[in-house]
């Protein structure tokens, strides 16, 4: 038996254990690993990050075809702009060149796209991009992928705080009035139901400042794999995993 056969027997041996019936509605992933992966290789590391945009691609499909309604991703964190001057402008160029090369076929598929995090930092080209593709894509209602950029679960936190701060003293709200609705009503992802799995890439164990108050009753799974390797047989394996928990 071939090779790509053993492949399909299994990945069609898990394809048959989901319960369609418990697929969850929202999946987060932080997509870790694409410079180690491409360390690994002796590549430089912007192809682990070109890699990483095809998985991207693959896990997306696979979203929409189990079921899930809303795929959030972790793709620039506060933290990135630490890294090389010339990394940081190679991603922020991907952003603008994948924005423009898949945002048609995103809007046909009936997918929304929307970008959570502070945009001012990046390149006037790029918020253009980025405003352009929310827009062509706003009226879509079969799936919504989320991609954080210059995003920070902590920063978000102190910015509902400041605003409702701000709603008190001006008298707009009473300070007895903010309880967690009220606070879920100011995040970035208001609206949107809070993810019930968090996938993990590349086996660090760890949140690294991503939806901190979104996570509260997600459940977690690591991967060892990193995220360029990842593919639907292991996204699969983490929404069986994700099924076996008692929730």
């Amino acid at each position: 038996m071939s090779l790509g056969k053993i492949i399909d027997n299994k990945h069609n041996a898990l394809s048959k254990r989901i319960d369609k019936q418990k697929v969850p509605e929202h999946v987060a992933i932080i997509m870790d690993g694409n410079g180690r992966w491409a360390t690994n290789k002796r590549l430089p590391r912007k192809y682990g990050h070109k890699r990483g945009v095809d998985v991207l691609k693959e896990i997306l499909k696979a979203s929409k075809k189990l079921g899930c309604k809303v795929l959030t991703v972790y793709a620039f964190s506060t933290e990135n702009w630490t890294r090389p001057t010339e990394e940081v402008d190679f991603l922020i160029n991907l952003f603008s060149e994948v924005l423009r090369n898949e945002i048609e076929e995103i809007h046909e598929e009936s997918t929304k796209i929307k970008f959570i995090g502070d945009l001012n930092p990046f390149p006037e080209t790029l918020k253009k991009i980025i405003s352009s593709s929310e827009s062509l894509t706003k009226n879509n209602n079969k799936f919504l992928l989320n991609v954080c950029v210059n995003y920070g679960g902590r920063q978000e936190i102190v910015k509902v705080a400041k605003e409702l701060a701000l709603k008190s003293s001006s008298g707009e709200i009473k300070p007895s009035e903010v309880n967690e609705e009220l606070f879920n009503s100011e995040l970035l992802t208001r609206g949107i139901k809070d993810p019930e799995l968090l996938i993990r890439t590349s086996g660090e164990k760890r949140i690294s400042n991503f939806l901190l108050w979104q996570l509260a009753y997600s459940e977690i799974y690591i991967s060892d794999v990193l995220w360029p390797d990842f593919n639907e047989f292991e996204f699969l394996k983490a929404i069986i995993d994700y099924q076996s928990r008692n929730r």
